[in-house]
């Protein structure tokens, strides 16, 4: 416990600094990242086979994911989130795990990609981990067992493993959004229908952490009860923290709908175009069967 109030202490001298709260650092780190972005994209796309031209909305998808990156690990959420306000802490969550992954995922195009995920080493020790039950399973299991109040607690006294664990977390997250939206058509192995029901099982696995959180009669963090009095004077931290557990749910909620009628339409409108090329094709034999000559014996 000493170490969270030190640890909060430390946080609360540096309350108002610019840089402990807007982390200018990860905002150079992202621009940098979208320029190497623009330029594959763009002035060095032709050295990579089968390239073609971005879309409009790819381009838009991936400033976004960085955007909502930013927000939730370099913005005001993540400082006040950070042992402060657990509202924050689970909005900051949902923001990093829930949205990022399928935004980045959405933005990239395959045959960037392509030179990298069909290298033999990658396919032999990458590709067995998109098994859709250890997908399913890993992500969901990690997020529940962090916020169990012994390891948040442990963790949160630990700086090397705290940190650690959200690198796990963050790299389990695009491993269960690959099952979804996978980038590269030869590594998507679920078929629209499968995705729907993978999307649902993921809602049920992460419903047990948030239940945990918002029907909890007393404090799992006691972290957070010594928080920013900015938000105890409207909400207590019992309060902040069933609003915490709220927020992950509903979020998740809306993200995964959203996963789940993306993948319908996208289901739908494969399935319209087959019953269409399939009825051409009925019309074009039609037409030849009339076309055809009548033998006469």
């Amino acid at each position: 416990m000493s170490s969270n109030m030190d640890s909060m202490t430390h946080m609360h001298d540096a309350s108002g600094s610019f840089f402990a709260q807007w982390s200018p650092g990860l905002l150079l780190i992202l621009v940098a990242a979208a320029y190497i972005y623009f330029q594959l994209i763009g002035p060095l796309r032709p050295r990579f086979e089968g390239s073609s031209e971005v879309r409009f909305s790819k381009k838009l998808l991936f400033v976004t994911a960085l955007v909502v990156f930013y927000i939730g690990q370099g913005s005001p959420i993540n400082y006040y989130g950070h042992g402060l306000i657990f509202s924050f802490h689970m909005l900051q969550q949902t923001m990093v795990y829930l949205i990022f992954p399928p935004l980045l995922l959405l933005s990239i195009p395959d045959w960037l990609v392509r030179p990298v995920l069909t290298k033999k080493a990658v396919r032999k020790w990458v590709y067995p981990l998109l098994h859709p039950l250890i997908a399913v399973l890993v992500f969901n299991m990690l997020f529940s067992f962090y916020h169990i109040p012994q390891i948040f607690n442990y963790t949160f006294d630990h700086p090397l493993l705290h940190n650690g664990y959200h690198i796990v977390l963050l790299l389990t997250a695009f491993q269960m959004w690959l099952l979804v939206f996978c980038p590269l058509p030869e590594w998507d192995r679920l078929s629209e229908l499968q995705k729907m029901a993978y999307i649902f099982a993921n809602g049920i696995l992460l419903t047990p952490a948030c239940a945990l959180i918002i029907f909890s009669n007393s404090l799992l963090y006691p972290t957070y009860a010594e928080g920013s009095q900015l938000i105890h004077f409207v909400l207590s931290p019992l309060e902040d923290q069933r609003l915490g557990g709220t927020l992950m749910k509903v979020i998740q909620e809306l993200v995964y709908g959203w996963a789940l009628g993306y993948t319908f339409f996208k289901w739908f409108r494969t399935e319209r175009k087959r019953e269409d090329e399939d009825q051409a094709k009925l019309e074009l034999e039609i037409d030849l069967i009339r076309s055809a000559p009548l033998q006469t014996h």
